[in-house]
Parts: C-alpha cells; structure tokens; sequence
C-alpha cells in the first residue's frame, strides 16, 4: 500500500472535492456477493451497519463546524465532503434495504448504530456532562478524522484489491465499494484539515488528535468484530451453521478478500505522527483513474452532462 505522495500533485494545485449522484441496482446481488465467502462477504457488509448512520452524523458535526471556518478553500473542501458523505450514507442504506429483502434483518443491530451516533455523538454531551461546547465540537471534529484515517486505508485497499475480483465478486457490489473508496482517497485530509483548523493550537490540539485516535481505534474494531458476528449469525442461508472466527477471517485475508491486520494496525502510528498529514494515504490518481471508469459514477456525470446541455 502506498504512503508516498502522488507525484503528480503539488503544494500550489488545489483537487476539487465534487459529489457524485450515483445509484445502484441490487436485484442481481446475491446474499453471499463474495461467492462461496459467508465471513469475507459479511467483515466487508458491516460497513453498511455503520456508514449510513455514521455518515450522516459526520455532515451534522461539519455543518456545527462551517461558521468556525475562515479558510474560503478549506471551506468548498468541507462542502464537498459533506456531499460526498451523504451520498454515501444514502447508498449504504440501500443495501440495508436489500439484505431485509433476502432475509437478513438489520435493525437490530443498527439501533446501537444509531444512539452512538445520535445520542452519545450528539450535538451536546451525553448525560449532560460539563463539556463546553465548542470542546465538545473539537473532541467530535478529532473522531471523524481519527475515522478517515481508517477510510483512507480502507479506500485505498479496495482499489487494489484483486483478490475480490479473482474470487468473482458481485459487479455491483465490487463497484459501489470502489467508487466509496476512491472518495475517500479524494477527500482523506479534509476531515485532518477540518480538525487542524478549528482544533486548537499547538500542544492541546495535538492531544486531541491523540485522544481521538485512542476513542476511535478500539471501537472501531468492537462495532467491527460484532457486526461480523452478528450478520454470520442471523444470515438465513447458513441458518446458524457458522460463527464468525479469527482463523475464517485470517484465511480470507490471505487470499486477498480482506486488508490485512498489519495495513489496519501501521494507520495509527503513522497518524500520531506530529508531522502527519493524510495526503500521503493512498493514490490520488488510482482514485480518479477508478471513478473515470467506475460504471455508476459514469452514469451520474452523463446525467450531469445531458443535463447542462439539456
């Protein structure tokens, strides 16, 4: 996995964050996408669990952060964002839709989803804790960065990923997750920049970013190995003849199908470096080769075209 700089960036060029009205068409999308592959299908189907909500409390939070923001660059940058999460959000919760149509109901679990986000990640403190708000804000700007650290990651992977289409995986399936990648290599420092500009200076914002990383990383991994279990367990196909297990989900990633713990595991020290910055995740240029190629946003921006012409 790359962690240079594009070569073909520059401090003095600016990338243009754009979202992209994509859409999907699930009829043809098997339960098991990844055939043959119940533990890989469903590790990779928990991002479906989170983002719907989760993107969606990242707008809310960015939008609480708009006024703080002088910088009229960082500012388009951040509206972009806000754009491309919500059509995330969007297109997630429509493979929610289609797991409750083939049997594999998900509000369950979605529920804790949703009072993380909500309530705990809420506008004020949980329980009415003392927490001024605009420390409150900071302390929730550091957990969306912390968290596009792992998308960055998590994007990149995915545009590499041959495993995934050796093993034949859903077309569909293959493409929302490449399209969603390649956003968040197009957009992984603005969550950073959004943070470094309304965190604070100095020591303080640094051990912010520190204690955001520290929130993020185990709960990242809990929501992650319980939404596995929970999706092996309730997947009417293997009808409980299953668990969800280290060593299934270790063979899965040695034959490619899932990043591996060492790509997950070297994102923290890498972020808590004082002289980090998410412009050195992943490729840029594979991002935007894939999105030029990408059969859904093809789809959107020719109807942006027929539009503007129209």
């Amino acid at each position: 996995m790359s962690t240079e700089k594009d070569p073909d960036t520059s401090a003095e060029e600016h990338y243009t964050i754009v979202p992209r009205r994509v859409s999907f068409d699930w009829d043809g999308t098997p339960l098991h996408w990844i055939p043959d592959e119940p533990t890989a299908t469903h590790v990779i189907n928990v991002l479906h669990l989170l983002l719907p909500a989760g993107e969606r409390w990242f707008v809310k939070v960015f939008k609480e952060g708009l006024p703080l923001i002088t910088d009229p660059v960082l500012r388009g940058d951040v509206k972009g964002f806000m754009g491309q999460e919500a059509t995330h959000s969007v297109q997630h919760a429509h493979v929610l839709d289609h797991l409750a149509a083939q049997h594999l109901d998900t509000a369950a679990f979605t529920r804790y989803v949703d009072f993380l986000f909500e309530r705990l990640l809420g506008e004020k403190p949980p329980l009415g804790a003392p927490v001024p708000t605009q420390e409150w804000l900071r302390f929730r700007l550091s957990i969306i960065a912390a968290i596009e650290q792992f998308t960055a990651v998590l994007g990149n992977w995915v545009l590499h990923a041959e495993g995934l289409d050796r093993a034949g995986s859903d077309e569909v399936m293959l493409d929302l997750l490449r399209w969603h990648g390649a956003e968040e290599v197009e957009h992984r420092a603005v969550a950073f920049d959004m943070f470094q500009h309304c965190g604070g200076r100095g020591l303080p914002r640094y051990a912010r970013r520190i204690a955001g990383m520290t929130v993020t990383a185990p709960v990242m991994l809990y929501l992650w190995m319980w939404g596995t279990a929970y999706l092996i367990r309730n997947d009417p196909q293997l009808a409980g003849r299953l668990r969800y297990s280290l060593g299934e989900h270790n063979r899965a990633v040695a034959k490619g199908l899932l990043p591996t713990w060492r790509e997950l595991g070297t994102a923290i020290p890498r972020y808590l470096r004082r002289s980090y910055h998410p412009s050195q995740e992943g490729s840029l240029r594979k991002a935007v080769e894939y999105l030029a190629q990408s059969p859904a946003a093809r789809v959107a921006a020719g109807a942006i075209g027929r539009a503007a012409t129209g």
